[in-house]
């Protein structure tokens, strides 16, 4: 579908969704939205969901000012993945052993390493930048300074909630890794800190919303939060690798014999800030729950955990920022999810998966998801598919 645009407010909102399936407090908080003064256009992803401050699922485009509540508490979220050599055949009927595995190499939930993790040990890892991403953490906010050692050893650690590492096939029949994480407590810590800030800042206190203060251009403040946002995207993207880095050291001893081989890892941030120029602007871009979907731009649309994934490639629709949904979006929130389903419920969902099948991750049940096929229906004209994947084994935290 093309967008449909809703006006009112000091910019339309472009939504590639149904007006009608957007909750009232989503819609409220895009109205909010779109009033803020420094606003140039707001786009809105088919996986739209109430957010803190602003919709999980939008793509705010603002001239010398950044909301740090719409760029998300966790900074830098976002997917990898990656094809291998193996296909079904190669796996074995029992995939249990492979999910304990990938469970013991990397942490999940709030687990951490007992050391931070050597990139010197991890095979072909490009260690080039990663002294300067500890000397960067030098420069963040004094607050977070002391937690130095936590960080380094939750770098290369999954987390919780939604985020997940799978191994999935294609339609082919080819084996993938995928995973999805972000800052971690570090990158949360960053923004609870400077959402404080902005939230106390004068030019703010006339918002229809404190939790859309914003810091402008030119200021210490922005300065402060724009050198601590860049570095926790940066930690955020290390995380990533490090934890494909391990990922694939599992795959490569398990299945030592079939000699597993990786093509190029596919990555993108769905929680972030990038400098991007449109109609002659030079805009500040915020993806909250988007990916950028310039044309050629590979990216990674996850559905749930028992249903389909997607690689996909930017269409460049200028009108959505160049952007495109970065899943499914909720459908539910995780307390509804839990009153509302059963354990059965879970195990009935995600039969056919090697995952936890638990009351600990019944908020996570595909049923608390949009149909992941809908969600990729309403971007057509934001992205095509690439591969079309299906997970066997799921970790979560």
């Amino acid at each position: 579908m093309s967008y449909v645009e809703v006006a009112g407010a000091k910019v339309p909102i472009r939504l590639w969704t149904d007006p009608a399936s957007v909750d009232d407090g989503a819609m409220r908080q895009l109205q909010n939205t779109a009033t803020l003064p420094w606003i140039k256009g707001l786009a809105v992803m088919p996986d739209v969901h109430y957010g803190k401050g602003a919709t999980v699922g939008s793509v705010i485009a603002m001239q010398g000012a950044v909301c740090p509540a719409a760029v998300g508490v966790d900074i830098g979220c976002g997917m990898s993945a990656v094809k291998t050599s193996l296909t079904a055949n190669d796996l074995p009927g029992d995939l249990s052993r492979l999910r304990s595995k990938i469970e013991q190499a990397i942490p999940v939930g709030r687990g951490l390493h007992r050391e931070m993790v050597d990139p010197g040990r991890l095979y072909q890892f490009p260690t080039a930048g990663f002294d300067k991403l500890w000397a960067g953490f030098d420069t963040v906010a004094d607050p977070v300074k002391f937690r130095r050692e936590r960080a380094e050893k939750q770098l290369g650690t999954l987390g919780a909630g939604n985020h997940l590492i799978e191994v999935c096939l294609d339609e082919s029949g080819a084996v993938w890794l995928m995973l999805h994480s972000g800052s971690r407590n570090v990158g949360k810590e960053l923004a609870d800190y400077h959402i404080g800030i902005a939230q106390k800042l004068p030019h703010n206190q006339g918002l229809v919303d404190r939790d859309l203060a914003v810091f402008l251009s030119d200021t210490p403040q922005m300065a402060a939060y724009r050198n601590d946002l860049y570095w926790a995207q940066e930690y955020a993207k290390y995380n990533r690798e490090v934890m494909m880095a391990l990922l694939q050291e599992v795959m490569r001893r398990e299945f030592r014999k079939a000699k597993v081989t990786f093509e190029g890892v596919i990555s993108c941030h769905h929680n972030y800030v990038a400098e991007e120029r449109y109609e002659g602007m030079d805009l500040l871009v915020t993806r909250k729950g988007a990916i950028r979907a310039g044309s050629g731009d590979l990216g990674i649309i996850p559905g749930s955990m028992g249903t389909s994934s997607y690689i996909v490639k930017g269409l460049g629709n200028e009108a959505a920022f160049n952007s495109a949904s970065h899943g499914a979006g909720r459908l539910m929130s995780r307390s509804a999810a839990k009153r509302h389903f059963t354990v059965r419920d879970l195990e009935e969902q995600t039969r056919g998966v090697e995952c936890r099948k638990d009351a600990g991750v019944l908020d996570e049940i595909p049923g608390a998801y949009k149909p992941i096929e809908q969600v990729m229906e309403q971007q057509r004209d934001l992205v095509e598919v690439v591969a079309k994947l299906k997970q066997v084994v799921n970790v979560k935290g």
